[in-house]
């Protein structure tokens, strides 16, 4: 049998210690309470309707703040099949426009002759649906739907970009129809009604677009006429094809209208939570460097590292590995231990990869833990003292586990290990968590006056806020760390480290003095003796293979094969241990349509387009 195979296997073991410890798609239909499917109108579809007419009367005014304020009243006249295909329409209006809320309101939903028709709102996706009519009784033929609303901030104050020989003004840019719509028009009318304040402010610049989104080709717009101090701009068309825009863009001097706070820089409410974002995620992450460097400083005793070649029986590998940072493989390392000092010996089972374990007998374990871990080990063995490492088994690794967990326990009663709070991360935290919460109130602030544009922060604010929470679990927690004695067990087995890794010479050179390895009677070194007790610490190193190298060597000197292992007559020392790394997941980001496309200046001078503007919504059937 060659003994990599056997040593290979452990890498099984180690899997099977660690492998126990980690043991619909939804479609809506257009309906109350659901924003409708944007789809093709088909013969059948609710959708498939038109409008005998459109008329709408815009008032625009100023309020007493001297913002702008806007009163809607649609005139729709749909047109409906006479089977039973619809309840009635869905009108969706515009709930922001250029950064900030439009605060839309749905006054009444009435027919032609003045009486109530039943309605239901949905917000969704930028957008407040209307949705009339009830769930029992179905519309034929030409239906009238009179929809009152009112909005605000409708007028934007435009910057032109710099360059731009176009001059600032105040506009009120807006999309009069619904490009999100699969209903023909057959009359279209608009009448826009500006109270006196703005009429004083007209500066005469007008655009009226028509067309699908995009087109810049221009329509009629007349106006203005008055009547008393207001003054009125009004367009109309006759057939319009689904999906078809109409946009007006009237300019007013600047300075005219107020802006909302929403469109007013605030570098305070828009970057300043981003900044406190950064500087608590800096804070939180220095405080785990904290409880690293604390960590770091409690291994260390002297500062002086002095190569060794021996290691103490009250160090077995379950003990050492509490003392050495990164350590690998603990529980084969353990094994290779126990066998190396006689207690047992590793056999080829049935399986290569599944190797067995023989018990010897007449030999005391070096240690109380090393008879623990004898004890599970050998839990299930035959009449023999002979049982097989199994490659996947729950009790067998549920012991392995424990057995770890012992050494834990074994070095904080022997005083290797102590639990400890760093007061650096401790300190570091606070800071952080006061940075986060500085950051999330102005974030909500921001957000809660009307500003858009504070969103985006205020959501990286909150997500930064949440991890720096959970990291104060960790930063104010206490922590395995090393006493002054385990310190010292640390740099001792830095000195094994470094006896491991020196050349043969400089080895050779320290196992030839005067209290160097145990001697024969012929007065030489038992070189084999040293290199197989420090075989196993070697494992903990993640070192074997080099380790091995130099063992084999020996062996090959010595004329002679490893007496803890099943065949004494191999020279081949590969203890290659596997180490497994799991996968990271993958995340899908979705983004969701804004509710229509807007242009923040130009439109009034020719520079916009149909679509271009804030308002438009959508129009569809239910």
């Amino acid at each position: 049998m060659a003994l990599p195979r056997i040593l290979r296997a452990f890498a099984v073991l180690s899997l099977a210690v660690a492998a126990i410890a980690a043991p619909a798609a939804a479609t809506a239909a257009d309906g109350p309470g659901l924003a409708p499917q944007v789809r093709a109108a088909e013969p059948g579809d609710v959708g498939d309707f038109s409008y005998a007419s459109w008329d709408a009367v815009y008032e625009v005014g100023l309020d007493e703040e001297g913002r702008a304020r806007m009163h809607v009243t649609e005139t729709l006249v749909a047109r409906f099949p006479e089977t039973d295909q619809n309840l009635g329409i869905v009108r969706g209006l515009a709930t922001s426009y250029e950064g900030a809320s439009t605060e839309t309101r749905v006054l009444s939903v009435t027919d032609d002759d003045g009486q109530e028709v039943p309605y239901e709102t949905d917000e969704e996706d930028g957008l407040l649906y209307v949705l009339t009519g009830d769930d029992d009784t179905y519309v034929h033929g030409l239906t009238t739907y009179v929809i009152e609303y009112e909005m605000r901030d409708t007028v934007l104050a435009t910057k032109p970009a710099a360059g731009s020989s176009t001059p600032a003004v105040d506009e009120f840019y807006w999309n009069l129809l619904p490009l999100d719509s699969t209903q023909p028009i057959e009359r279209f009318r608009t009448d826009i009604v500006l109270d006196p304040e703005l009429a004083a402010a007209l500066t005469g610049s007008t655009r009226c677009y028509t067309g699908p989104p995009g087109s810049t080709d221009e329509c009629d717009l007349q106006g203005p006429t008055t009547d008393g101090d207001a003054a009125t701009f009004h367009v109309e068309s006759g057939e319009r094809p689904a999906g078809d825009g109409v946009t007006v863009a009237i300019g007013f001097e600047p300075g005219t209208v107020a802006q909302p706070l929403a469109r007013t820089p605030d570098p305070v409410g828009d970057v300043a939570p981003f900044v406190a974002a950064a500087g608590a995620a800096g804070l939180s992450v220095g405080s785990w460097f904290a409880v690293w460097a604390f960590a770091r400083r409690r291994r260390v005793a002297t500062g002086i590292v002095v190569a060794q070649y021996d290691v103490p029986d009250s160090l077995p590998p379950l003990i050492a590995a509490k003392a050495i940072t990164g350590a690998k493989d603990v529980i084969p390392a353990e094994i290779v231990h126990l066998a190396v000092r006689g207690t047992l010996r590793i056999e080829e089972g049935v399986e290569a990869e599944e190797p067995r374990l023989r018990r010897l007998p007449g030999v005391a374990a070096p240690d109380e833990l090393d008879a623990e871990a004898l004890d599970a080990l050998f839990l299930d063995a035959d009449s023999a003292g002979v049982v097989e490492l199994p490659a996947a088994d729950e009790a067998f690794a549920a012991r392995m586990t424990a057995l770890q967990e012992s050494g834990t326990t074994a070095a904080a009663s022997r005083g290797f290990t102590e639990r400890a709070r760093s007061r650096g991360a401790v300190l570091l935290q606070w800071c952080a968590i006061g940075v986060a919460l500085i950051g999330l109130g102005l974030g909500i602030w921001a957000a809660t006056s009307g500003r858009l544009s504070a969103i985006p922060a205020l959501v990286v604010m909150s997500f930064v806020a949440f991890l720096v929470f959970l990291s104060s679990v960790y930063a104010f927690s206490k922590h395995t760390v090393l006493t002054a004695e385990g310190a010292r067990a640390s740099e001792y087995l830095q000195g094994v480290k470094e006896f491991i890794r020196v050349a043969d010479a400089d080895r050779l050179r320290m196992l030839q003095s005067y209290s160097g390895a145990e001697r024969r009677q012929d007065g030489t070194a038992d070189v084999i003796h040293v290199y197989e007790r420090l075989l196993p610490y070697a494992i903990l190193f993640g070192m074997e293979d080099e380790w091995g190298d130099v063992l084999e060597r020996a062996y090959a000197h010595e004329q002679r094969g490893a007496s803890w292992i099943g065949d004494p007559t191999s020279f081949a020392l590969r203890i290659q241990l596997a180490s497994f790394m799991a996968s990271s997941q993958s995340a899908a980001t979705y983004s969701a349509p804004s509710a229509g496309g807007s242009s923040s200046a130009g439109g009034s001078f020719g520079g916009g387009f149909s679509g271009g503007g804030g308002g438009g919504g959508f129009s569809g059937g239910r």
